[in-house]
């Protein structure tokens, strides 16, 4: 069934050809380049404008051309001039231009010349009631007061959600759609926000332009800055309903939900293990790859996981950071700290299934059940002989080297 986009009694739409500015085919070859360029900025400027105000809901053909810089095209009116006289408060011939810059910029009405002024002398004439926030045209209060009533005027008629935006409706649609229309020139991923578009291009080109003034880091949009802050205000804003505990990522309380739930949404076709979230399966699956793009710059060894990498490079920074309360130990990792502090508590977590002996840590119990199985994974190069633990195979190695 075909959706149907609808807007409550009252509310008048706002279409791009409200704010385009429009040129016969004689006056755009007086145009020179500069004023040509100039017409695309404000063209484009207009056209976002309308998008993030929620008045957009198709790109016009025009827009396309200009993001694509094609300079031949000569942009023509959907609408002949002629045809809508009542809507112009000049004649044909003598234009309205903008007194505030060098371009000689014509509009079709005063009200546009007056609005393209405001970007000249920042003049924002619009100002809210409630908070005192000012605009340059009546459409963005209009849109903008929204927000203090609560009102939300598009519906979609598929689901039912209201939006205060057009804008916002249209681009909820794409999750019903599916449609992904801004699509990366570098790499052909494709996304449903323009924005999404813009922060994924940084990237390829290496931008970060939001630095938290913290700690300086940088990021390639401001989302993730947002969510970095977290880290030096301690906010954790998504708190589970189930048991309480708080996260800074939205998408961190959605896995740990899984947990409640036992949801296992991501499945390894290889083996048909399942996991909670995406980025486990993706690590997963380089058991079955062999793949491991995490290599040491020192002595080049390579780690299946980040935080391996991490740790194994202490080896040769020296460094450790985490300390045992108890004893003072200092550890590389704070697994290894977890591991050595089963020394004071006494704690045995992983226990034979065959015969139920305790350990402190996996790998023993590792070892330990390869006397069950009979396996003998070591094997000496020079005679053969074979050994449960790797430093037995070491030490007779010694004894082929004449080693004591």
């Amino acid at each position: 069934m075909a959706s149907v986009l609808t807007a409550r009694p009252g509310k008048e739409s706002v279409t791009f050809k409200d704010v385009a500015v429009e040129f016969t085919s004689e006056e755009w070859v007086q145009l020179n380049p500069t004023q040509k360029k100039l017409y695309r900025d404000v063209m484009l400027e207009n056209y976002r404008n309308l998008v993030s105000l929620g008045f957009s809901v198709s790109k016009p053909d025009v827009i396309y051309h200009l993001e694509r810089k094609e300079a031949s095209w000569m942009p023509k009116a959907d609408v002949p001039r002629s045809s809508c006289p009542e809507s112009r408060e000049f004649s044909e011939d003598k234009p309205l231009e903008c007194n505030e810059c060098d371009y000689q910029k014509a509009f079709r009405s005063k009200k546009h010349c007056a609005v393209y002024q405001r970007l000249h002398t920042g003049d924002k004439p619009y100002e809210c009631a409630e908070c005192g926030k000012a605009f340059r045209d009546k459409v963005q209060l209009t849109i903008h007061h929204t927000i203090h009533t609560g009102e939300k005027p598009y519906e979609r008629s598929e689901c039912g959600k209201y939006f205060r935006y057009n804008g916002i409706l249209t681009v909820h649609q794409r999750i019903h759609t599916g449609e992904k229309p801004y699509e990366c020139s570098e790499c052909g991923k494709t996304f449903r926000y323009n924005g999404t578009l813009t922060a994924h291009h940084r990237t390829h080109i290496g931008e970060k332009p939001y630095e938290c003034s913290g700690c300086g880091k940088a990021f390639s949009y401001s989302g993730a800055l947002t969510v970095h802050q977290r880290i030096h205000t301690g906010e954790k804003p998504y708190e589970c309903s189930g048991c309480g505990k708080a996260f800074r990522k939205k998408i961190q309380l959605t896995v740990h939900y899984r947990i409640h739930t036992g949801e296992k949404p991501y499945e390894c076709s290889g083996c048909g293990k399942a996991f909670s979230y995406s980025g486990a399966l993706t690590v997963h699956q380089r058991i079955h790859t062999g793949e491991k793009p995490y290599e040491c710059s020192q002595c080049g060894k390579a780690f299946r996981y980040r935080t391996q990498l991490t740790v194994h490079h202490r080896l040769h920074t020296e460094e450790n950071p985490h300390e045992c309360s108890g004893c003072g130990k200092a550890c590389r990792s704070n697994s290894q700290l977890r591991v050595h502090q089963r020394i004071h508590t006494g704690e045995k977590p992983c226990e034979c299934g065959e015969c139920g002996k305790a350990f402190r840590r996996k790998g023993h119990l590792t070892v330990h059940q390869r006397i069950h199985a009979g396996e003998k994974p070591y094997e000496c190069s020079k005679c053969g002989k074979a050994f449960r633990r790797k430093d037995h195979l070491s030490s007779h190695e010694r004894i082929h080297a004449g080693g004591m």
